[in-house]
């Protein structure tokens, strides 16, 4: 059997024959003779006015531990569709690459599952050749339909680098929390982008948007979405809850410092196994972990601490009852209790005469709607938060990303419900 025959039944390669084979020092080198004679446009003209020739290699899978590239003449049309001089289109090969697309489908399935050093390792490429073929699979893979059918979205931010630098990300909820949508900075113009592209009628068709209780994507919600239901997500609303209690135990701790100063330690070294002095200042700082988790959680000793708390009449006390009572509201049983339980909430934390917690309540009668909607629908950000987790497993993972474009599209190679096929034959 000759050779070009056997590279011919080995390789496949679509549209294609085999007509040379060449060692050379870096590798197996495949000349190739198109089956096609009219060439066609990555636009999909098809045309005979060709404006020169020339010769173009690309690389394969290895072939075992010796580098493959193939080799072809390749023309360069004048596209009318597009008008101008464009390189004609491969069927081995995206447009503009320099690598097979069997190799770049490769590159693009060990993306999805591990980190891009072990990749360089084992296919003997670089960092940026694998930043670009992650670019060109997604381009190619991406499909505009996943904006389609979109009725219950979440939209949440994201860092990625130092510098305050933010990606904002929407997933639909009906569809396991799937990105749809990756996109640069986490202002309202980042969230207009989406909806602009997104169009006028398919955001008419939004039913419901979860967010945080920031201003920015509310705002461009309003505008683009006016009809579609606001849920501010509950996790942020506990948080906000959660730091007005720690603020609370702050402001005690620093008033038991100020009522009860720190006795002066004796001159010298204290003895050996000596106990050091409780102060009740010491306790009050110690408080945070009882006071923040969730009672379910709580062990016996954080369980004491409540229970001296109460029995004293702290003000700690109150902050904490103040927080399980906003909590309540997301474990009701019927909805249309909701409005009523707020509203003795805000009504409670309002005369409590507790800074942290007057302050808070502000915030909280102005999302008021936002917050009874989110209850009414039972819609929270939890897969925005467990996908946010994983894009910062990709961005560790490539031990970070100097552009938000490379992470954006690692986003949607890994979260965008690609799927990638082996070129297995």
């Amino acid at each position: 059997m000759r050779a070009e025959t056997a590279f011919n039944k080995m390789l496949a390669i679509p549209g294609a024959w085999v007509a040379s084979v060449t060692f050379a020092p870096e590798g197996v080198v495949v000349g190739l003779r198109r089956r096609r004679r009219r060439p066609v446009c990555p636009c999909g003209w098809k045309g005979r006015a060709i404006y020169d020739r020339s010769t173009r290699r690309w690389r394969h899978l290895d072939l075992g531990a010796t580098k493959l590239f193939l080799v072809a003449e390749i023309a360069r049309i004048h596209c009318r569709r597009c008008d101008r001089v464009r390189t004609e289109a491969v069927p081995w090969a995206r447009p503009g690459a320099r690598h097979s697309s069997d190799f770049e489908d490769v590159v693009a399935w060990l993306a999805q599952h591990c980190d891009k050093t072990t990749i360089t390792k084992l296919l003997r490429t670089t960092w940026e050749t694998v930043a670009a073929i992650v670019g060109r699979v997604v381009a190619a893979h991406l499909d505009t339909r996943r904006l389609e059918g979109l009725y219950r979205i979440g939209v949440d931010e994201v860092s990625y680098r130092k510098g305050h630098r933010y990606i904002t990300v929407v997933a639909d909820h009906d569809r396991a929390g799937q990105v749809v949508w990756a996109g640069d900075g986490h202002d309202s113009k980042a969230m207009e982008r989406f909806y602009n592209e997104l169009g006028p009628e398919r955001c008419a068709a939004l039913e419901a948007v979860s967010l945080d209780m920031g201003r920015a994507y509310a705002k461009a919600t309003t505008n683009k979405a006016p009809q579609a239901a606001q849920c501010v997500d509950p996790f942020h609303v506990v948080q906000k809850a959660n730091e007005a209690v720690d603020k609370a135990r702050r402001w005690a701790w620093n008033d038991e410092r100020r009522r009860h100063p720190r006795p002066k330690r004796p001159p010298g070294r204290p003895p050996r196994g000596s106990p050091p002095t409780p102060t009740h200042t010491r306790w009050v700082k110690h408080t945070r972990w009882a006071l923040l988790k969730d009672p379910d959680n709580l062990t016996d000793t954080q369980l004491e601490v409540l229970h001296q708390l109460r029995r004293s009449g702290s003000v700690l006390y109150r902050c904490w009852q103040l927080k399980e009572g906003l909590r309540d509201l997301f474990r009701l049983t019927d909805p249309a209790d909701a409005p009523a339980h707020l509203d003795w909430w805000l009504a409670w934390a309002c005369r409590s005469r507790i800074p942290a917690f007057v302050a808070f309540s502000k915030t909280v009668r102005a999302n008021r709607e936002r917050i009874l909607a989110a209850v009414e629908l039972g819609l929270s950000n939890s897969r925005l938060e467990g996908l946010n987790s994983k894009i910062r497993l990709i961005n560790h993972r490539g031990y970070g990303h100097h552009s938000a474009v490379a992470l954006i599209a690692m986003i949607y190679l890994c979260c965008g419900g690609i799927t990638i096929e082996l070129p297995l034959r």
